[in-house]
């Protein structure tokens, strides 16, 4: 039976050629197995994603599946996918879908490769720098070890690099219909944004201290933040523009740059937030806009699964 590797050819004139060599697997742990969900309908996957992971995985000297995700069956085959138990899960789909996928896997699940297939991919490219999926999966399989990965949950949803909440939120959708080229769409989200930035602030209450009031709030995971150097809770930074004009520029930076230089932005860390509002509060968890209750809690999880991700330059240093 032939095998998911590159097997040896014979010529015409009866010499052997010899098979090329497996592509060497990363040397911090043990890889046995994989399991690749491909959603090839996603963001920037492209329509042959199937095919050229199938590929990939081919080269090295591993037992692979890939399976390709279907809308109606997703949650399903998620579900089988975990319980096969491979040493590595890759997820090739949506921002949403990977972020799921983490939650379901947990601290005790297989190892979590969320390659970016997505739109915002802010999961992917800070575990692997680069919103090329083929080249994040090479890093993963060569160059990957196990890191522990923190992150925030309000109701039941996680969120892994950045969750912002707040008037600020609201600028998300028309950013996504700028990428799309949707212009009429995206000019309606940015009146509707702008005509709300301040139409009520928000009451944030960290670890049970005093409750402040604040335009809007960001809540950065220790993987991105770059104010802590251990998970020791999330970085919380409350959004005070003076301003229509500077709230336009304060909601451009947080979508665009590193909003956490802007000198309207307070940053501290917390492990439990409260967020209390009039009305509903806009947030985007991790690049997907959402809508949460007027009274809403987000909790830190300093382990919330694991991903299988090159180390970072000054761990390599250490080791």
């Amino acid at each position: 039976m032939p095998s998911d590797h590159a097997i040896a050819a014979e010529p015409s004139d009866g010499t052997s050629v010899a098979a090329e060599a497996p592509r060497a697997l990363t040397s911090h742990l043990l890889i046995r197995s994989a399991i690749v969900l491909v959603n090839p309908l996603s963001g920037s996957t492209g329509p042959r994603a199937v095919e050229e992971a199938s590929a990939i995985m081919a080269e090295y000297d591993l037992q692979s599946e890939v399976v390709e995700l279907v809308g109606a069956t997703l949650d399903d085959q998620v579900d089988a996918a975990l319980a096969g138990k491979p040493d590595v899960l890759v997820v090739l789909a949506g921002d949403g879908t990977a972020r799921a996928v983490a939650s379901k896997a947990g601290p005790d699940g297989p190892l979590i490769a969320p390659l970016p297939g997505g739109t915002m991919n802010m999961l992917p490219k800070a575990l692997y720098g680069t919103t090329d999926w083929k080249q994040a999966l090479r890093e993963a399989l060569e160059n990957g070890s196990e890191q522990f990965v923190s992150g925030g949950v309000v109701l039941n949803e996680s969120f892994y690099c950045a969750g912002i909440f707040g008037s600020p939120a609201l600028w998300a959708p028309a950013r996504e219909a700028m990428r799309t080229g949707k212009l009429g769409l995206a000019w309606s989200y940015a009146r509707r944004a702008f005509r709300r930035a301040f139409s009520g602030k928000i009451r944030v209450e960290l670890d049970g201290g005093k409750m402040r009031r604040t335009e809007a709030l960001a809540l950065i995971s220790p993987m991105i933040s770059k104010a802590m150097e251990e998970p020791v809770g999330l970085e919380a930074a409350a959004m005070n523009p003076m301003d229509a004009s500077e709230a336009f520029r304060l909601a451009a930076t947080a979508l665009f740059s590193d909003w956490r230089q802007d000198p309207s932005v307070a940053t501290q860390s917390a492990k439990r937030i409260r967020i209390r509002a009039r009305s509903r509060i806009p947030a985007v968890l991790d690049g997907e806009p959402t809508l949460l209750p007027p009274d809403t809690t987000v909790r830190f999880v300093p382990k919330a699964f694991r991903a299988l991700a090159p180390l970072p330059p000054a761990s390599e240093d250490s080791v």
